[in-house]
């Protein structure tokens, strides 16, 4: 009696856990921090098994992030880059748009926070926009805010790091299967249906939706030579990325080759940060919530609700007993209704504990369930369900219809043309 008592307090803590954050009502830490106070006061795990979040790589990897983008900031690099890309980006419109999600693209690749590139990159490409003739508030600021927060959100899915919903999604199949995702593999398959096929799919919808005509730049300002903080940073950063990217072959997680890169920021003299700027830099806010929902992924699979949830939705899916693209798209579908509720955020957190479940019922591998999830949180039908896009929105002061309008297009030519696409990459690389 005890124990069925026990299972369904954590069914109850779990769902208004997850309601709340999918509605808002409260700020998403201070739902995590309740989750840990109802958990531990109900008694319905271990502290190591609620509290689990916090040694997660997930957790370090999302506090380094932040501190590399202050770093970033604080030195000039953001300002520096800034001019060096308005001459050839503000040539025309197409050229304009195409480099703001590639920068996005490439940005990932070093900074393993959405909302710190957001939060940089935002008020560049608004400013360079402007100087290239773009009104604040016109059809062509409203498409490059919004190519700022799709491709930052949506690309980045492809990099291990750079996503939260990734980070989610690795330390929920750690903490539930001991499975160590890597960078380098995680790339290959996601990068060319994720990242480049999403990111031409981008770059047409903003094209088709969104026109402008940008005056050419043809001198850009005179600056002072790199200082010798920036020199020194951007070795770090090539170091750090170079570890990143060959983790396969030295065995050191991503998580704690950044947290030495952000250590290496914070040393007095040495590095480029104050107490203040870290304390500034450091959104501790969004660290909660990241280990609250590993918090919650790893009590979903330690209470067996997961499996118990897994169980009704195979009662009721059109899976079949053997892998094809049917059972390859009614599993993107469960993932994407999901999306609904859960928010990108909070799907990988409640897909995964299941994923054992599903993989019998549609005999694809564990691991092929697991990393399909991805293609279907990084296309989010509503912008609500991907909170960077929204906080994107906000900063360049982006209309609602405006961000619906292009999220829905997104994801219908998605499904059409790339999730077909998804299967036959995963199937080539033998993963279905």
């Amino acid at each position: 009696m005890a124990t069925d008592l026990n299972f369904w307090l954590t069914a109850l803590v779990v769902g208004i856990t997850i309601v709340l954050w999918a509605s808002a009502r409260l700020p998403e830490f201070i739902t995590a921090l309740l989750f840990f106070t109802a958990a531990m006061l109900l008694k319905l795990a271990p502290a190591s098994s609620v509290f689990s979040g916090f040694a997660s790589s997930a957790f370090w990897l999302v506090l380094s992030g932040f501190v590399l983008g202050a770093a970033i900031r604080k030195v000039g690099l953001a300002q520096r880059w800034a001019n060096y890309l308005v001459v050839p980006m503000s040539q025309s419109w197409p050229r304009m748009v195409a480099g703001t999600v590639l920068l996005t693209y490439l940005l990932a690749f070093v900074m393993p926070s959405n909302m710190g590139r957001i939060a940089l990159l935002m008020p560049v490409v608004l400013a360079m926009g402007e100087r290239a003739g773009i009104k604040a508030g016109s059809r062509g600021s409203i498409g490059l805010a919004l190519a700022v927060g799709f491709g930052t959100f949506q690309l980045s899915a492809s990099i291990l790091p750079a996503n939260v919903p990734n980070l989610v999604l690795s330390g929920a199949a750690e903490s539930a299967y001991q499975l160590h995702l890597q960078w380098l593999p995680w790339w290959v398959l996601h990068m060319p249906v994720v990242g480049i096929g999403k990111g031409m799919l981008l770059i047409g919808c903003l094209l088709w939706l969104f026109r402008a005509t940008p005056t050419p730049v043809r001198q850009r300002d005179v600056l002072p030579g790199l200082s010798r903080s920036e020199w020194r940073l951007i070795g770090l950063l090539m170091v750090t990325l170079l570890l990143w990217m060959t983790d396969s072959l030295h065995g050191l997680p991503a998580a704690w080759v950044g947290l030495a890169a952000a250590c290496i920021c914070l040393l007095p003299r040495v590095g480029f940060l104050s107490g203040d700027d870290f304390t500034n830099g450091v959104n501790f806010r969004t660290c909660i919530y990241i280990a609250g929902i590993l918090g919650v992924a790893t009590l979903v699979v330690d209470s067996g609700l997961g499996r118990f949830i897994a169980n009704a939705l195979l009662s009721v899916l059109p899976l079949q007993d053997h892998p094809s693209f049917s059972n390859f798209a009614v599993l993107n579908a469960l993932v994407s209704l999901m999306n609904f509720v859960l928010t990108a955020n909070g799907v990988p957190a409640m897909v995964t504990p299941m994923a054992q479940e599903l993989a019998q019922a549609s005999g694809f591998p564990l691991l092929t369930v697991i990393m399909l999830q991805v293609f279907a949180y990084a296309t989010p039908l509503l912008p609500y369900q991907a909170s960077p896009v929204v906080v994107a929105m906000g900063l360049g002061n982006v209309p609602a219809k405006a961000g619906l309008q292009l999220c829905a297009t997104l994801f219908l030519f998605s499904v059409l043309i790339l999730l077909p696409l998804d299967y036959l990459w995963f199937r080539l690389l033998g993963y279905a």
